[in-house]
């Protein structure tokens, strides 16, 4: 029998519509947590999320919204509380895949990333907060990425960001733990998920060796998230977790 440790949290999953997201919202739910399952703007995809988590018997509502907006991150802070009653737990997994040489990369585009992994990590934050603070044992879970710690041609951008957030991790696990709040990041390494038929293999992908020889799966990320917002992890703080399957063996 599943172990229903979440039982009476909430969480919060941005992204949530597809591929690690999906993943995570489904396996916090499969733990007892009722999930607020966000996604930018593709509602079809959050509802189909959503149906999955109430067939399994579980309990989720859908919120559309930019994480790049503080006004929606309020909105959906605002409905969470008001639906279910508390947020305990948030996942901040809302990012872009994008690949541009930095000698090409505009300025815009340089902000589209940041705007999303670390702005977008900030508004959600502040949102949640006061509600996570009334939780007693909160916890706030970010995605990072391995392109982080071993560097990645043409995304100066997206390495740049992702590095930002293992430093935002640690500066608030110290600023939050006194709120009885937890700030841990997970790294997913390589993971095998669907890309566009547009968009060919990026080539730091095909670099990457694990152990295993195999390739991960979002389950695999989303088991690690899920441990880090339970109940055995309290005494887990501003640690950089990796899922990588042995493809980086670093600190």
């Amino acid at each position: 029998m599943t172990t229903k440790e979440l039982s009476g949290k909430v969480a919060i999953v941005t992204g949530a519509g597809r591929n690690i997201g999906r993943a995570i919202a489904l396996a916090l739910a499969d733990g007892g947590a009722s999930v607020v399952v966000n996604v930018r703007s593709n509602r079809t995809e959050a509802e189909a999320v959503t149906r999955e988590i109430e067939a399994a018997g579980g309990k989720a509502l859908v919120h559309v919204g930019d994480v790049t907006d503080a006004a929606a991150v309020q909105a959906m802070a605002d409905a969470a509380t008001k639906h279910f009653g508390r947020i305990d737990i948030l996942v901040n997994n809302a990012a872009l895949r994008r690949e541009k040489p930095f000698s090409e990369m505009s300025y815009a585009e340089w902000r589209e990333i940041m705007d999303v992994i670390l702005d977008g990590t900030f508004h959600c934050v502040k949102a949640c907060l006061p509600a996570l603070r009334q939780s007693g044992a909160g916890a706030i879970v970010n995605i990072g990425g391995l392109s982080a710690h071993i560097g990645a041609k043409d995304r100066a951008h997206v390495v740049t960001a992702k590095a930002g957030i293992i430093g935002l991790t640690r500066a608030l696990a110290h600023d939050l733990a006194s709120d009885g709040i937890t700030v841990n990041c997970v790294v997913p390494g390589l993971i095998g998920t669907p890309r566009p038929k547009d968009k060919p293999e990026p080539a730091h992908h095909l670099t990457h060796q694990t152990i295993t020889g195999e390739r991960g799966r979002p389950e695999d990320v989303a088991a690690t998230v899920r441990f880090l917002c339970g109940p055995g992890a309290r005494y887990i703080n501003g640690q950089a977790i990796h899922a990588n399957g042995g493809a980086y063996l670093g600190a």
